[in-house]
C-alpha cells in the first residue's frame, strides 16, 4: 500500500464516539517514510537525537486495515480502518487477519465487552481506552458459528453506518444530497438508526452469551454502565477535531451540490440515472481518491470551463444560471432568489461546511470580487494554477471592462438627451468601471509572483488574495496568514520561496525539513556534533 513516492495518506486522528463506521478526513505527509517530518519533528524536539522514531512509531502497523478508536469516549466503539492509513497517538488501532476483522468489529462493539474493558481500566465515565489494556480483555470461546453471525452483523453494521455518511459531501461515500438520495433506493436516516439498534441489540445477544453472563449480569452491567457510563452526546471528539458532521438544511445542501456539479465536481447523471452507483466498497479497502458522487476522471462534465464562473447575468459561464439549469436538469423545482443566495449567503455557509473546530478552514469554492462586491469570480481552488489569475483578467475583467465602457460610451453620445434614469445609469457604470479597473490593476500587479502549490493548503495558497474577499471573517483570516508568511512563520510553504526566495534558502541550510520541502536538501548543511560531557574523576582528599 505505501510507495515511496506518495506524498498524502489518510490519517487517523482519533475522532469521537461512532460505533462501526467513521470517515477518515485529513491527510499527512509520508512521503519516503516520513522523512520531511522526521526532520521536522528532530528540530522541534532535541532531546530526541537523531531518531524521532519514538514519536513516528514506524514499527507499527501504518497502513495495515484493522479497528481504531478514539482514546477517550464514553463507551468502546471501534470503527474499520481502511487499509493505507496512518493512526496517530490519539487513535489507537488493533489488527488481526483480514477474514477476522468484521467479527472483531461486531465483537469489540458489544456492551459485553465495554464492560469487561472499563472493568480492566478502573474507570467507566469517560476512560481512556488504551491499546494495552484491551490486550488484556478476555476474549471467549468463539465458534465457527458464532464468527459467521457476528460477521454478517458486523458488515451489516458499517454498511448501515456508512450509508447516512452518503449525503456528507466532503465524505469519501457521498452520493447524492439528501433532497436526491432517495432516487437510489430506500433512504430513511431514522429507520437506519432504528436498523443499527437492532443490530446492536443481537451483538449484545450473541456477546453475553458467549461470556457466560446470566440474564442478571446482563441487566445489572447494562445498568452499571448506563448510570456510570455517560452520554455519547457528551463524548470529547476535541480530542483531535475528527467531529461528526452537523446536520445541513436539506435545500441548503441542494444548492451547495447544484454547485459542485456546475463547476465539474460532482456527476449530476446519478440524480437522474443515467449513470448507476457504483457498489459498495469492503469496509476495509482503501479510500478513495473521489467519492462516488464525484465526477469520475475522463466523464464531461455538466458545463466546460477553466475552473472560473462569474456572478454576471447574461454571461455563458454564469453561475446563477449554471445552478438553476443543474436543478432543472434533475428535475427539481428552481428557487426564485439563487443568485441572491449566491451573492449574499453562500460562501459563509461554504466556509463553515468546509471548515473543522480545530481551525483548519478549507472552502474550495472562491469568491473574487470588487470592493462593493458588485462583480464577483468564483475560482475553484482544485483547478488553480499560476495561470489562474491571467484567465479572470484576459477572458472575465477585460472583456466586462469593454462591455462597460461601450455602454458609457452609448450613453455619453446622448449628450443633452439623456433622461434623469439614464444619468443615474450613467454614474452607476462609470463607477462599475473603476472599481473593475482597480480589480484588473490588483490581479495584475498579483499575478505575476503568484504561483500556488496545492501543497501548501487552501488558507496560505488564498492569503496574497486576502484583499479580494468581502466575507470579512474570512479575510481576516487571510490577511493574518498573510502577515505570517511576511515574518517567515510559513516559510515551508511554497508561496514563501516564491516571495521571499533569499530568506527561504537561507533558513534551508540550518533546517533540514526546510530543505527537504523545498527539494533544496544539498543546501542543508548537518551541524557539527556537540562533543560529549566527560565526568571527572573524584579524586580523595
Amino acid at each position: 500500500m505505501q510507495r515511496p513516492e506518495d506524498k498524502w495518506y489518510p490519517y487517523a486522528k482519533g475522532g469521537s464516539f461512532s460505533p462501526f463506521y467513521q470517515d477518515i478526513a485529513f491527510l499527512i505527509n509520508w512521503k519516503n517514510d516520513a522523512v520531511e517530518l522526521e526532520a521536522s519533528l528532530l528540530k522541534k524536539f532535541p532531546y530526541l537525537g537523531d531518531n524521532a522514531n519514538w514519536v513516528l512509531h514506524r514499527e507499527s502497523s501504518y497502513f495495515k486495515a484493522g479497528l481504531k478508536w478514539p482514546l477517550r469516549a464514553s463507551a468502546f466503539a471501534p470503527q474499520a480502518m481502511p487499509q493505507g492509513v496512518v493512526f496517530s497517538g490519539r487513535s489507537y488501532a488493533a489488527f488481526g487477519e483480514d477474514t477476522d476483522l468484521p467479527w472483531l468489529l461486531a465483537l469489540l462493539n458489544s456492551t459485553a465487552f465495554d464492560y469487561l474493558f472499563k472493568i480492566l481500566l478502573g474507570r467507566f465515565g469517560f476512560p481512556e481506552f488504551l491499546v494495552g489494556t484491551v490486550q488484556l480483555v478476555p476474549f471467549p470461546t468463539i465458534t465457527a458459528d458464532y464468527k459467521e453471525k457476528l460477521n454478517a452483523l458486523g458488515l451489516q453494521a458499517w454498511s448501515l453506518k456508512r450509508r447516512l455518511d452518503t449525503i456528507e459531501e466532503c465524505s469519501h461515500a457521498f452520493v447524492l444530497p439528501a433532497a436526491l438520495r432517495l432516487r437510489l433506493g430506500n433512504f430513511d436516516p431514522s429507520e437506519v438508526e432504528s436498523e443499527l439498534s437492532s443490530i446492536h441489540s443481537e451483538i449484545d445477544d450473541l456477546a453475553f452469551e458467549m461470556y457466560g453472563f446470566s440474564d442478571d449480569d446482563r441487566v445489572a452491567i447494562i445498568q452499571t454502565l448506563g448510570v456510570e457510563g455517560g452520554d455519547p452526546s457528551e463524548d470529547e471528539a476535541v480530542d483531535d477535531n475528527e467531529e461528526v458532521a452537523s446536520p445541513v438544511d436539506t435545500n441548503l445542501g441542494l444548492l451547495s451540490w447544484a454547485i459542485g456539479v456546475a463547476f465539474g465536481r460532482f456527476d449530476w447523471r446519478l440524480a437522474t440515472g443515467v449513470r448507476q452507483a457504483p457498489p459498495e466498497p469492503d469496509p476495509f479497502d482503501p479510500l478513495p481518491v473521489k467519492s462516488p458522487g464525484m465526477l469520475p476522471d475522463g466523464a464531461e462534465p455538466f458545463h466546460a470551463h477553466s475552473g472560473i464562473l462569474v456572478d454576471d447575468q447574461g454571461h455563458s459561464h454564469d453561475l446563477a444560471r449554471l445552478v438553476e439549469e443543474v436543478l432543472a436538469r434533475v428535475g427539481v423545482a428552481v428557487p426564485e432568489d439563487v443568485r441572491r443566495w449566491l451573492q449574499r449567503e453562500f460562501f459563509a455557509f461554504h466556509l463553515q461546511r468546509y471548515s473543522k473546530k480545530s481551525g483548519r478552514k478549507a472552502p474550495i469554492y472562491w469568491p473574487l470580487s470588487t470592493t462593493s462586491g458588485s462583480y464577483t469570480l468564483w475560482v475553484n481552488y482544485p483547478s488553480l494554477t499560476s495561470q489562474t489569475l491571467y484567465t479572470v483578467i484576459n477572458d472575465f475583467i477585460e472583456p466586462k471592462l469593454k462591455q462597460v465602457g461601450d455602454d458609457v460610451t452609448a450613453l455619453r453620445n446622448k449628450g443633452s438627451a439623456l433622461s434623469r434614469d439614464d444619468e443615474k445609469q450613467f454614474e452607476a457604470l462609470q463607477a462599475f468601471e473603476l472599481e473593475l479597473i482597480e480589480l484588473r490593476d490588483t490581479l495584475l500587479n498579483l499575478a505575476p509572483s503568484y504561483k500556488p502549490n496545492h501543497d501548501d493548503g487552501v488558507q496560505i495558497s488564498a492569503a496574497p488574495l486576502w484583499a479580494l474577499f468581502r466575507h470579512k471573517p474570512w479575510q481576516k483570516v487571510l490577511k493574518d496568514t498573510w502577515t505570517k508568511l511576511e515574518k517567515g512563520d510559513y516559510d515551508w510553504a511554497h508561496l514563501a520561496m516564491n516571495y521571499w526566495p533569499e530568506r527561504v534558502r537561507e533558513k534551508c541550510k540550518a533546517d533540514k525539513s526546510m530543505a527537504i520541502a523545498h527539494e533544496l536538501e544539498d543546501l542543508y548543511v548537518e551541524p557539527e556534533a556537540k562533543p560529549k560531557k566527560q565526568r571527572g574523576k573524584k579524586t580523595g582528599v
